[in-house]
């Protein structure tokens, strides 16, 4: 890994624009309009009063993926999404333009044998209006660059669930073709639809997006917490633990203290954790 060219790199500003239909499809990734008599789900995949996912600020003006250009150094064939976090700072319009601005704020050493962590931030602005929409930061575990060293300052680890039972439950079952939707906005590793990519790289079959999991983690948020009303979740941060596989149905864990939810996401037919430390902030 060449830390200097990390800590050095100046990002190009990515921008994106987006229309009502990919709000939609990108929800439909997420599994939405599995019910269509359910008018709840219906806002967030029908254009008559569209509500956009507060997730998808996710996806916009994504820089492509940068780790793998050799001048970095970066062992990216064995690099993970390891956590992610969004901050909203206004409503997320349901089509327009945006702009990404990215920087890499840290680069954390857990040792030789360990890897380290790599600390990126994307601010996206509303091009119409200049507004700073959102800011979301993204930890990416190096698992093969540790003890080479690190710079800027580590931001603080996302605490551990409360030992209790949880207020409430959320099952979300995913299609055997969720990835396939999923991957229509943006995200197109073949892991996640090719058979022989996602054996070589050590699962048994595609697995789902990370994002995807977060996503319909954001939705059962909305659902259990917030009356779906994506403009009162303020905040969204989690770790991804386990991977997904297609049709498997999550079942999210929401623990709450007063404004503030702690939740985590386990497949109940694996008894497995898939995400977790998860805590969203409701206006």
């Amino acid at each position: 890994m060449d830390l200097n060219a990390i800590q050095n790199h100046t990002f190009a500003p990515v921008e994106q624009s987006y229309t009502a239909r990919d709000t939609m499809l990108y929800a439909l990734g997420l599994g939405y309009g599995s019910d269509p008599l359910d008018t709840e789900q219906l806002a967030f995949v029908y254009e008559d009063g569209l509500k956009a996912v507060p997730s998808l600020v996710n996806v916009l003006a994504h820089p492509g993926f940068w780790a793998k250009d050799p001048k970095f150094g970066i062992d990216w064939v064995r690099l993970l999404h390891g956590e992610q976090s969004f901050v909203l700072h206004r409503a997320l319009p349901t089509e327009g333009t945006v702009r990404g601005e990215y920087s890499v704020d840290a680069v954390e050493d857990m040792g030789a044998d360990k890897g380290a962590k790599l600390y990126q931030t994307k601010k996206l602005y509303d091009t119409a209006t200049g507004d700073l929409v959102a800011t979301v930061l993204s930890t990416l575990f190096m698992r093969g660059d540790g003890g080479q060293g690190g710079y800027g300052k580590v931001p603080p680890q996302p605490e551990a669930l409360p030992d209790a039972a949880p207020d409430a439950i959320v099952e979300i079952p995913t299609l055997p073709q969720q990835a396939l939707i999923y991957r229509l906005s943006g995200d197109y590793n073949p892991i996640h639809a090719d058979p022989a990519p996602a054996k070589k790289a050590g699962f048994p079959a595609p697995i789902l997006h990370g994002l995807c999991s977060l996503g319909i983690a954001t939705r059962a948020i909305l659902q259990a917490c917030a009356d779906n009303d994506p403009a009162r979740l303020k905040s969204l941060s989690l770790r991804f633990s386990r991977p997904v596989f297609p049709g498997e149905t999550l079942a999210v864990e929401i623990f709450r203290t007063g404004s503030e939810v702690q939740f985590r996401c386990k497949v109940p037919a694996r008894d497995t954790i898939v995400l977790d430390r998860g805590r969203a902030e409701i206006a």
